[in-house]
Order: structure tokens, then C-alpha cells, then sequence
């Protein structure tokens, strides 16, 4: 018996060593990108001068508040973008994982996600994603899947919605429309295939900033599977250099409850040569 309980007492000090090892690991931060290939960036760290258009006329009243707000009169032609940053994933069973991210733009056209899910510092998953002529790819340990419907829909939303961090954009391409709502919120529409998606655009009071994005969306592959609504939050934070841009922010599905990725933003480029990296799979 006293044999028994001391094998237990074993068993039980490496699980919890194991456990402690694990959790130690995920609270080292991984480097930003931009620091830890500092010499070789996708693309030139400095953005050129932007051509700019007059802010339009007839905008909903919350969507002229945003713009005035964000941009004043003149509202900048963005082309492409090089977003960098930090963040926090949940990939396995609700467990929160150190990660970096780049993410390219041809705005309004393509664009792809590379992530790390970091351990002590190591990458532990390499996540390549994307969207490229309209045709959708994800390329992970775990499986990957090219141009599925579903999944086509999904990142035709997340590519609209990532301009959030260029809503410029949302102005300048003339497929996207507003339309008003109340007082405090908008329905944008954008381009998808031969049809529109939409999202309900809410904007901040106090700020005139967006607070958040709704749109239902495609999680899961294949026929027959539910759209689930997916929200996109502006999380309280510093803005992005040289912008008034909130750094952090947020997603998930509403029948998660919780945000399933926290991303916060260290670097914005706009206006500069992606066409290679954008086709490229990594950093």
C-alpha cells in the first residue's frame, strides 16, 4: 500500500511538472516579425506618399462621423498592406498560445495570413492562409483545404473586414456601399462573386470609431453546414503608430461565446510591392 501511494505521489509530481512546464511556456511572448527578421521585412518599411480622394457626400450619418473622424476631408487610395503583430490564438481546447502574425493585402482583392503559435519562444504551428483570386487555400500540421465553397465565403468576409485597419478602402472601391441603419450603426455592403455580403457596422458614441463587426459567416466545410454570426471587435487599446486605429482587437462565434483570437497590430505599411510575397508561403 505505502509502495502504491508512493508510485501515485510520482505519477502525480510529473503531471503537475509537466503542467507547470507547459503553462510556463505559453507565458514567454514570442518577437514580433519585423524584429526578428529585421533584415529581411516582405516588403520596404517605409509607406509612400498616398494619393488621396474628396471625403464623398451622402455617407449615412455614423459612417461621415468615422471618416471626418479618421481621415478629414481627404480620404487616402490604399493599394495594398503589411500588417504585423502579436496575439493570442486558441487553436486547442480553449487554451491561449502566444502567437505572431503578418498579414498581406491586395486591398479589396487577395490577400494571406501567415501565423505562428509560439512555446517558450519556438514556433509549435505554422499556419498558411488565404485568399487569391477568389479562390480560398489553409495549410496547417493539422490538414489543409484549397477553394471550398464554404471557405471561399469565409475569407471573402475576413478580407472586407480586415480593412478595418484601411477602411479607406470601403470608400474608394466601387463595389462596396452604405446604407444607414440608426444612428449609431451601418450595413456595408461588399463584393462577393456574383453577389453582395453584408455587415452591420457599429461605431463608438464617445469616439465616432468603429467598436464592432457582425456578418454571418461559414465556419465549418462542406454542404449543408449553418452560417454562425462572427463578430470582429475593436478591443480597448493605444492606436497603431501614426494612426488613430485601436492596436487591438478581437474574434469570435457567437456560439462560442468568447473570442477564439486576440491580435494586436505593431506595424501597418500601405502602398507598397507585395505581388511576390503575397504568392510566397511563410515569412
Amino acid at each position: 500500500m505505502v509502495i502504491v501511494r508512493k508510485i501515485l505521489l510520482i505519477i502525480a509530481g510529473i503531471v503537475i511538472a509537466v503542467g507547470l512546464l507547459g503553462w510556463l511556456g505559453l507565458q514567454i511572448q514570442p518577437q514580433s516579425f519585423s524584429l526578428y527578421l529585421e533584415n529581411t521585412p516582405p516588403s520596404p518599411a517605409i509607406t509612400p506618399p498616398l494619393e488621396t480622394i474628396s471625403l464623398p457626400t451622402g455617407l449615412p450619418a455614423p459612417v461621415e462621423r468615422f471618416y471626418r473622424t479618421m481621415y478629414g476631408e481627404e480620404v487616402p487610395v490604399i493599394e495594398t498592406a503589411v500588417i504585423q503583430g502579436r496575439g493570442i490564438m486558441k487553436p486547442f481546447l480553449n487554451i491561449p498560445i502566444p502567437a505572431r502574425f503578418v498579414f498581406v493585402h491586395t486591398a479589396g482583392k487577395d490577400y494571406r495570413h501567415y501565423f505562428e503559435a509560439m512555446w517558450f519562444g519556438i514556433p509549435l504551428l505554422k499556419v498558411n492562409e488565404g485568399y487569391i483570386d477568389g479562390e480560398s487555400f489553409f495549410e496547417s500540421p493539422m490538414g489543409s483545404y484549397y477553394d471550398e465553397q464554404n471557405a471561399n465565403q469565409g475569407a471573402n468576409l475576413a478580407l472586407w473586414a480586415e480593412a478595418s485597419w484601411f477602411p479607406a478602402l470601403w470608400l474608394t472601391d466601387r463595389r462596396v456601399r452604405w446604407e444607414p441603419m440608426d444612428e449609431y450603426s451601418a450595413l456595408l455592403y461588399v463584393p462577393f462573386e456574383e453577389r453582395q455580403e453584408s455587415f452591420i457596422v457599429r461605431f463608438n458614441p464617445r469616439t465616432n470609431l468603429i467598436d464592432l463587426m457582425e456578418a454571418m459567416r461559414y465556419r465549418d466545410l462542406g454542404q449543408g453546414q449553418p452560417k454562425i454570426l462572427w463578430i470582429i471587435r475593436n478591443e480597448p487599446s493605444q492606436p497603431v503608430a501614426g494612426t488613430i486605429i485601436p492596436s487591438a482587437s478581437s474574434v469570435m462565434w457567437l456560439d462560442q461565446g468568447t473570442p477564439w483570437a486576440y491580435f494586436t497590430l505593431e506595424e501597418l505599411i500601405f502602398n507598397v510591392d507585395v505581388s511576390t510575397y503575397i504568392h510566397q508561403r511563410g515569412h
